[in-house]
C-alpha cells in the first residue's frame, strides 16, 4: 500500500517507491494495518518516513521531539534510525491509536528508545520546559491538529539545541496554501506560519520540500 504524493503522478510516485524505498515487512504491515483504520489519511507516507530516518543518521539525533505519533510509523522510522542510548518523546492524545504504535514498537525492538507522553501536546512542550530541557534536543517533528502548529513550533524550537531541526508535516496542505479562495481556519494557519518561520531569526536556514503533503525544514541558530 501506498500513500501517494498530491504534487506528483501516481506512476512516477510508484517509480519513486520502486527505486528507492527500502521498507521491511514490519513497517509495511504498519501501514497497511493503518490503512484500513477511518483516519489512515494521517499516516505519513513511506518515502517520507524513510527520509526523515536518514536525516536522524546524519545528524546523529539522540533526543527526538515527536508532536502526534497516530498508530506510530513515523516515530517508528526515527527509532529505528536513532543509536542505542537515544530517546524519541512521543506526544499525543489517543490512546487507542498510541497501544498500536507500542505493539510496533515493540515487535521492532525500540520501544525502549520512546517516551510516550499522553495529553495535550502544549502541556507536554510546556511540561519539558520547565524541566530546564531547552536547547537540549537535536530534531523536532510535528505532526498534528494544524490549529496549533504555531504554539509547537515556538516551543520545538525552544526546545532545540543550536544547529537542531525542526520538520513540520503537511505544510502545503494539499496546495490549498497558495489558494487565495481558500480562507479556512487551518488554512490561513499554515500559511502565516510558513511566512513567519521564513523570516524567523532564530531560524539559520529554512527550505520547504515538496514531499508527500509538504515538509518545511527549519536549522536552529
Amino acid at each position: 500500500m501506498s500513500i501517494g504524493n498530491p504534487f506528483i503522478s501516481p506512476d512516477l510516485y510508484e517509480y519513486i517507491l520502486a527505486v528507492s524505498l527500502r521498507e521491511d515487512d514490519l513497517g509495511r504491515e504498519l501501514r497497511e494495518v493503518t490503512g484500513r483504520l477511518p483516519e489512515s489519511n494521517m499516516q505519513i507516507s513511506p518515502d517520507q518516513g524513510q527520509f526523515m530516518g536518514m536525516l536522524v543518521k546524519l545528524m546523529d539525533a539522540t533526543r527526538i521531539i515527536e508532536v502526534g505519533v497516530f498508530t506510530g510509523y513515523s516515530s517508528l522510522c526515527m527509532a529505528r534510525a536513532m543509536r542505542d542510548g537515544g530517546t524519541l518523546v512521543a506526544c499525543d492524545v489517543s490512546v487507542d491509536y498510541t497501544d498500536v504504535a507500542r505493539r510496533y514498537w515493540e515487535r521492532a525492538g525500540v520501544a525502549d528508545r520512546i517516551d510516550l507522553r499522553i495529553g495535550p501536546a502544549v502541556e507536554t512542550l510546556d511540561c519539558l520546559i520547565r524541566e530546564g530541557r531547552d536547547g537540549e534536543f537535536d530534531l523536532a517533528f510535528i505532526d498534528a491538529d494544524k490549529e496549533n502548529y504555531p504554539e509547537y513550533y515556538r516551543r520545538c524550537l525552544s526546545l532545540l539545541r543550536s544547529g537542531g531541526l525542526v520538520l513540520l508535516d503537511n505544510i502545503l496542505w494539499s496546495g490549498r496554501v497558495v489558494d487565495p479562495a481558500d480562507t479556512g481556519p487551518r488554512t490561513s494557519i499554515l500559511r502565516d506560519l510558513n511566512a513567519e518561520v521564513g523570516r524567523d531569526d532564530r531560524v539559520a536556514d529554512v527550505t520547504l520540500l515538496p514531499v508527500a503533503d509538504g515538509l518545511l525544514m527549519a536549522r536552529k541558530v
